[in-house]
């Protein structure tokens, strides 16, 4: 990215003249970094910088005479595609005319080139990577010091800087412009673009003073200055100019439309549209009858070999290129016979021959083996069995490897023949046999090498039969989705495809032939083995692996075998171009025929036009190259023909891209950009029909300028789908029809998959693939072009041996195009991102669409196909599957995503005022949502403790009357009982602590006092001392001693908040608190008073304090909320004895109840259950530490278990950590005879919706110990009301005696629903249901309802709302808000707008809704169900539709089994998703699409920035909840140290 400046000057200052080699003015450089420093303090704005800048540089920059600076970057990259890169293999300066670039015809590439200088200088956020992801492979860890684009000292400091700061926005002021785009939602699927960088390469080192100069300038540009001291304030500046937009409140009232309705793309009404008359089908040639001709190849076979046994057939060659061995035609008779003969008589099974004339053979050999393969494909044939030729399977997970399985499953294959050789290097079983691989049926492997077979007798001769329409062989090929099908050949249809081909390309008896092809299938097999043999020829076969070592090696063998014919591919052409230079004396006058096999290709055209452009002067005449096309189905379709045949000129159509996306042909002038140019691949077959009909639906002949798929009719083509009839009628047996419906010929077609129309001359033209096409938004786009177009891009220079995939995948209901490419070992991070703007840039000018996704693989990492290609359909699957592991990764769904539902807008006119609104309790008529809890007033009960207004007088009686009865026992990690206290026990050191407080702190009543303490009874008895002191007690966590930079500072603002005057603790702990590594955390110099409670003094206060009226504050509650904000709330004594009370009724306590506690005392109901309920009720409670599940996790199910505890309390976390931890062990704990029948209600204590597949999971791990499925149960409560619903359940006949209510309910909600604020049931398993559990059963004394967060109007049943409470126990008000005072001043008594205006309620800040249920409670009443759908501060509020985190969090959890955690949140109305990898940190960027995908698909939202993290980077809170707002602040001051940051574009 170094080469991105301000857009014209410096991409012409890259290839400095002489006259710029001297360095700039100190004085310039010095201003240069001054501009720098303004822009990115945000003092200037961009385009002032720019200017500025140009302004000092000008007189430092040569102009050529009077020519414009913007033309001569123009005029640069016209000539600069000439310039040679550095870097093929021999890494020597090239001559200028290397055509390097591959497949590239100069138009093509020109008009890419074009196309990028029209864009501007787009900057865009360049994704952070950490330094572990970048070495991926040692190919990768050994990239180079960029010397061209710093100087030395720079650049490394430039590179230290990017690697070791691993923030989102490196190196970039200007991610400005991009978000402003998002935002905007830019309708152009451009990204960045840089058209600075030039396809020919950096400029070389040589040029040492032009780079002085260039280095010099670097370092003010604004790569130069190390960024990392700036990047937080950045963003805060970034935030500050991205001011939220106006967007239309969320309201009440909507017409109820929220079916969201993706947007249908209407067709252009102004697209181009067919305007010839209807084709009439193009006759070939007649096939000529010639009286020599054989009536069956078998017989040419006999002929040749009985008649010519020393005329050579097929010379293969080894690696080094050297001529190994030399098939004759009376070899390979003799060697056909005998293994004939041997399968049919000398195997067999059960003595029984395992072959009968017609089974079906596998042929299994490598590609450098040809011999082999034609003994066995003509030994095959003369046994009368049908050959399925296939590759050789080198591991148990070849790419495809299981679809081929299918295919020798589906032909009943149970033979495969192998040479000795690829039988060893098989992979084996541990019996020594080769191993089954996945998918495929159990095959004998018999090796055809001379010593297996035998020679037959004298009397035995092999029947040579006259061509039948009996089938022949198997040839397979893979469909677009990977599927493996075989398509039969017919002995008449490969006799007739020979003399077809014998006639079209003027084969004659003895020539010689090159073939670089696959001997095994297609056009290597049909010119090379079957041909050949009809024609006595003699195949010169190039394995694959010398093409790798040597590319020149088919073009030498040419010269020295004075071969008349070559069957290549554009590949091999290329490749020749590369190495050309080493060779001078090399001629290719000999050869009067090129076939080039893939002629049908886009790029085929530049492969032949280079090619020839070179070779020209070696002999080549340009009308010797025949491009051809053919597909497995038709076998050959149209071969250009040799110049002897005096055949019209070869044509070549410019035509418009955008024509023919739309499916017509518009001959286009080669000036405009997008423009495809096609060769001819010459005249239909001899003997055949053409014909060309519409792609979809009924097979319409199409018009003469229309675009369709071209079909067949002839005696040379393949007969079916092995096994698949309904495919086969589809494809073999189509009749067309003219425009009127009438069929135009009595015989089927057959469908090629090959796209294209009949040109001028009766040419045939394809212009793309079936298995390409991708149609976006109904128009269509040929994979093959889009690679091309890619290719175009600096191809050489970045992209490895040109090897590019282009597919596309479904999302939201549109294709989407995907480009995977493999990234030359050498590239550098810039280099990835500049080659993929401007490849997205190319992409969106020529073919105008968007790019889904372009993803950078590490070199050789794709799965190939058999020849080295790559494996498209194995590619797709892993990109799917999230198993590609790119090394880069661009996704911009932002410009391509163009069905989203239209932003929700409010519908006008629906306004309905109170007055029409509310009769009775019916709003708009639907039942007004109110619930309450039972009367706490009418329940009479026997509790003693309700005559004292105060806690502190409860302990007292409880110390007199009932003195030894134990209320606490405390457990370590080893379960057993750390320490206990009596009623006694704990008022004596209750007093004990208030003297302290009295005395040696000198407090007076009112003050403030922080309890730093672990879990345990010191914190009980301290919190009482406080209250017999007159004190009021603050809980307070205790600081982690391994953690003290994260949580001291938590401790140190609750203190000073809570305006503490002293803090109590204990002796470890005070000393934590002033030690030198707390110094480094906090000012230790500033807390306050800090006593310790270790060693009390045994004396009794003079009197305990008491409060004059019940109103007066008891204790603050200090917790920090999910969002982050630390709140306290003030709690009278009222409330917290109605507090006590009300969960006494909800829960049945009394003194000789015993329950488990493993919760957190800190805060909320945690602190209410630990200090509290004991007291009041009397019952005895078990404490369980949560910490110490840390060392022990079966903690506390084992103490819930040896105290057959029947009521039990804890976290997700804690059921979480039990899930995971105890999973696997729940053998191990029946055996330590864990037993948890007992267990009638465990709730789980929380703040947010309900966790319903935790609470289900652990419910279904611990069933094998007992548990009942109804035991586990939900509770909410909040800062306004720390318990408002507990669901104690009952089993069995007790629920019909106690008081308590019904099982918790679970309801299926629709989700898009939601995010209008409706609740509208659905049943279970329809599309977007989301299941909520009810949270519990309301508290007596409480009342709620659902209200309208901005009108405050109550609302109905059907309605998402905040939860307001109004009850005695809702706490007085907040203490404070650390920040966020203002906002909270209504929480505590806020009333309704209309309707019941009387009632003071508390606002708890959390959506939901209530729902009447079938159910009835003890009174008879019918139950209320109260729904918690989620925090309101936490809501995302994005396209006028409110969206719960936690939703899109499920669901991108699902997407990939490496994601452990996920939290979102939105930065300037984008979404940043942020997962954790638990897995090899080079999946990181696989995650980037997935969770792209599945938001798309399940919510209708795109993603901005993704930010892969390790596990245990989102922050959670005591009581399990993920702290999204902390995160976002991590994120934005770039403390999360990312794997990985993607930015969608």
């Amino acid at each position: 990215m170094a080469e991105r400046g301000s857009a014209g000057l410096l991409t012409v200052v890259l290839e400095p003249g002489p006259a710029v080699a001297m360095t700039l003015p100190a004085e310039v450089r010095e201003k240069l970094a001054e501009l720098e420093l303004e822009l990115s303090e945000g003092d200037i704005t961009q385009k002032g910088y720019e200017k500025k800048r140009g302004k000092l540089l000008s007189p430092y920059i040569p102009q050529i005479q009077g020519v414009d600076p913007s033309l001569q970057l123009e005029h640069r990259i016209q000539t600069s595609s000439q310039a040679a890169p550095v870097g093929s293999k021999q890494n020597k300066s090239r001559a200028p005319n290397a055509r390097d670039e591959r497949f590239r015809s100069d138009l093509h590439t020109e008009a890419v080139q074009a196309a990028l200088a029209k864009y501007k200088e787009r900057k865009m956020p360049m994704p952070s990577k950490r330094r572990s992801v970048l070495v991926q492979s040692s190919v990768e860890a050994c990239t180079p010091p960029d010397t061209s684009s710093a100087s030395e000292d720079e650049g490394s400091l430039r590179r230290q800087g990017r690697i070791a700061s691993s923030t989102p926005y490196q190196a970039h002021p200007n991610v400005e412009h991009w978000f402003n785009r998002v935002i905007q939602g830019s309708s152009t699927s451009s990204s960045a673009s840089s058209t600075s960088s030039h396809p020919g390469g950096r400029p070389h080192a040589a040029n040492s003073a032009a780079n002085t100069v260039l280095a010099d300038l670097m370092a003010h540009t604004h790569l130069g200055v190390p960024v990392n001291s700036r990047v937080s304030s950045k963003i805060q500046q970034l935030l500050n100019t991205l001011k939220r937009p106006k967007r239309p409140p969320l309201r009440e009232f909507f017409v109820d439309d929220f079916e969201e309705l993706l947007d249908v793309q209407q067709p252009d009404p102004n697209q181009p549209k067919p305007e010839g008359t209807q084709m009439s089908p193009l006759e070939g040639d007649p096939l000529g009858v010639v009286t020599n001709w054989p009536p069956a190849l078998l017989a040419s076979l006999q002929r040749w070999g009985t008649m010519y046994p020393k005329s050579p057939c097929l010379t293969a060659l080894d690696n080094a290129g050297k001529a190994v061995y030399t098939l004759t035609y009376g070899k390979l008779w003799t060697r056909s016979q005998k293994l004939a003969y041997t399968l049919l008589n000398k195997l067999s099974s059960r003595n029984e021959p395992l072959l009968r004339p017609g089974d079906r053979v596998a042929l299994v050999f490598p590609n450098n083996d040809p011999v082999m393969f034609m003994v066995a494909f003509y030994g095959c044939l003369l046994a009368e069995l049908v050959p399925v030729p296939i590759e050789v399977p080198l591991t148990r997970k070849d790419a495809g490897s299981q679809q081929i399985g299918f295919l020798l499953g589906s032909c009943g294959v149970t033979l495969a023949l192998t040479t000795d050789a690829c039988q060893k290097g098989l992979p084996k079983a541990q019996t020594g046999e080769v191993a089954t691989f996945k998918g495929w049926p159990r095959l004998l492997w018999f090796v055809t090498d001379g010593k297996h077979v035998v020679k037959p007798p004298k009397d035995w001769h092999p029947p040579i039969r006259d061509a039948s329409n009996e089938i022949a062989y198997i040839e397979y090929k893979t469909s677009k989705e990977g599927s493996t099908m075989g398509i039969t050949i017919s002995h008449a249809a490969m006799l007739s495809h020979c003399h077809a081909l014998t006639q079209a390309c003027g084969y004659t008896e003895g020539e010689t032939i090159t073939n670089v092809l696959d001997f095994k299938r297609d056009a290597g097999l049909w010119h090379a083995v079957l041909a050949s043999v009809m024609n006595r020829m003699h195949v010169i076969s190039i394995p694959y692996s010398l093409m790798k070592v040597n590319p020149l090696s088919w073009i030498q063998k040419v010269h020295t075998y004075k071969a008349r014919v070559a069957v290549v591919k554009s590949r091999d052409m290329h490749w020749s171009l590369l190495a050309q230079r080493d060779q001078r004396d090399i001629s290719l006058i000999s050869l009067r025929m090129l076939i080039v096999a893939d002629g049908a290709n886009p790029w085929s055209i530049s492969s032949c036009d280079a090619f020839l452009n070179v070779f020209q002067s070696r002999g080549l005449r340009p009308e010797v190259i025949c491009p051809c096309a053919s597909s497995p189905e038709s076998m050959t379709v149209a071969i250009r023909r040799p110049p002897e045949m005096g055949i019209p000129p070869p044509g070549k159509a410019v035509l418009s891209m955008s024509g023919l996306s739309h499916g017509v042909i518009r001959v286009d002038t080669e000036e405009k950009l997008s423009v495809l140019t096609v060769q001819d691949v010459g005249q239909a077959m001899p003997g055949a029909r053409v014909c060309v009909v519409r792609v979809e639906g009924t097979p319409y002949l199409c018009q003469t300028d229309e675009v369709g798929e071209i079909c067949v009719s002839s005696g040379t083509i393949g007969v079916a789908y092995y096994g698949l009839p309904g495919m086969t009628k589809n494809i073999f047996e189509t009749i067309p029809v003219t425009s009127s419906g009438s069929p135009i010929s009595d015989r089927p077609f057959t469908r090629t998959s090959l796209m294209g129309f009949i040109g001028p001359d009766n040419l045939v033209f394809v212009v793309g693939k079936m298995d390409g096409l991708m149609v976006v938004s109904g128009r269509r786009h040929n994979a093959d072009d889009v690679v091309a177009t890619a290719l175009a891009v600096e191809p050489m220079k970045f992209v490895y041996r040109g090897r590019i995939a282009v597919f596309s995948v479904s999302v939201l209901h549109d294709e989407r195009i995907v480009v995977v490419a493999e990234q030359r070992p050498d590239a550098s991070e810039e280099d990835s991102f500049q080659w993929m703007s401007r490849v997205l840039q190319a992409i969106d000018s020529i073919h105008q669409v968007g790019v889904y996704c372009l993803a950078l693989v590490p070199a050789n990492t794709l799965p190939k196909a058999p020849l080295g290609g790559i494996h498209i359909s194995e590619t797709k699957q892993r990109f799917l599957e999230g198993a590609l592991h790119p090394c880069n990764v661009l996704m911009c769904p932002h410009t391509c995503v163009t069905n989203l539902p239209k932003p929700r807008q409010k519908q006008p006119g629906t306004e309905v005022g109170p007055a029409s609104m509310i009769v009775g309790n019916l709003v708009a008529g639907k039942r007004i949502a109110q619930a309450c809890g039972r009367d706490v007033a009418q329940l009479e009960d026997n509790d003693q403790a309700r005559k004292f207004l105060y806690m502190q007088d409860v302990l007292q009686w409880r110390a007199q009357a009932t003195p030894d009865h134990p209320l606490f026992l405390l457990l370590n990690a080893k379960g057993t009982v750390a320490s206990a206290a009596s009623c006694l026990q704990l008022h004596k050191r209750a007093e004990r602590v208030a003297v302290v407080l009295m005395e040696k702190g000198r407090l007076n009543t009112g003050d403030h006092v922080a309890l730093v303490y672990p879990p345990g009874i010191d914190l009980i008895a301290s919190f009482y001392g406080c209250l017999y002191a007159g004190c009021v007690p603050v809980t307070v966590r205790p600081p982690h001693p391994q953690n003290l930079a994260t949580t001291l500072p938590t401790v140190k603002m609750i203190v000073e908040v809570s305006k503490s005057v002293c803090i109590l603790t204990t002796q470890a702990i005070m000393k934590l608190l002033k030690s030198k590594e707390a110094a480094a955390a906090v000012d230790v110099k500033t807390w306050p008073l800090v006593l310790d409670t270790d060693d009390l003094p045994r004396k009794r206060p003079l009197q305990i304090y008491k409060p004059p009226t019940p109103e007066m504050l008891a204790y603050l509650d200090f917790s920090v909320s999910t969002t982050g904000i630390l709140a306290g709330v003030k709690m009278s004594h009222a409330a917290t004895s109605a507090l006590c009370r009300s969960i006494k009724l909800q829960c049945e306590l009394y003194p000789s109840r015993q329950i488990a506690i493993c919760l957190d005392p800190y805060c909320g109901l945690g602190f209410a259950l630990w200090c509290l309920c004991s007291v009041y009720s009397g019952h005895q409670s078990i404490l369980v530490p949560p910490l110490e599940l840390e060392t022990n996790v079966s903690l506390w199910l084992s103490a819930v278990s040896q105290y057959k505890v029947r009521v039990t309390f804890c976290s997700y976390s804690i059921m979480e950590m039990c899930t995971k931890g105890l999973g696997a062990q729940t053998e191990a704990l029946r055996l330590r005879n864990v037993n948890l029948s007992c267990v009638r209600t465990c709730m789980v204590v929380a703040e947010e919706r309900p966790r319903i597949t935790l609470t289900q999971s652990f419910s279904k791990i611990f069933k094998d110990l007992g548990l009942s499925p109804r035991a586990v149960s939900t509770t909410f409560g909040c800062r306004v009301n720390v318990a408002i619903c507990l669901q104690p359940n009952r089993l069995g006949k007790l629920a019909e005696q106690g008081t308590a209510g019904p099982d918790p309910t679970t309801v299926y909600v629709d989700m898009r629903a939601l995010r209008h604020d409706r609740v509208r049931l659905v049943e279970r398993g329809s599309p977007h249901s989301l299941p909520l559990m009810e949270s519990g059963k309301i508290l007596p004394g409480v009342k709620v309802i659902i209200a309208n967060t901005e009108t405050k109007g109550p609302l109905g049943d059907s309605h998402l709302g905040e939860v307001w409470v109004s009850s005695p126990h809702n706490a007085t008000g907040y203490y404070t808000v650390y920040g966020e005072e203002a906002l909270h001043a209504d929480h505590f008594n806020t009333k309704l707008s209309f309707g019941d205006t009387q009632t003071v309620w508390a606002r708890t800040g959390y959506l939901g809704f209530l729902r009447r249920t079938e159910l009835t409670d003890a009174s008879g009443e019918r139950h209320d169900a109260l729904y918690v759908v989620g925090s309101l501060d936490e809501t995302l509020e994005l396209r006028g539709m409110r969206y719960h985190p936690i939703d899109i969090e499920t669901s991108v959890i699902r997407s990939h089994k490496s994601i452990a955690e996920c939290a979102v949140f939105t930065w300037t109305n984008l979404l940043v998703v942020v997962v954790e990898l638990e897995g090899p940190e080079q999946e990181a960027l696989d995650l980037v699409a997935l969770v792209t995908n599945v938001v798309l698909e399940e919510h209708y939202l795109i993603v901005g920035v993704v930010v892969v993290v390790d596990p245990g980077v989102i922050p959670i809170n005591s009581r399990g909840e993920k702290q999204r707002m902390h995160l976002r602040d991590g994120f934005l001051a770039d403390q999360l140290d990312p794997i990985y940051v993607a930015y969608n574009m």
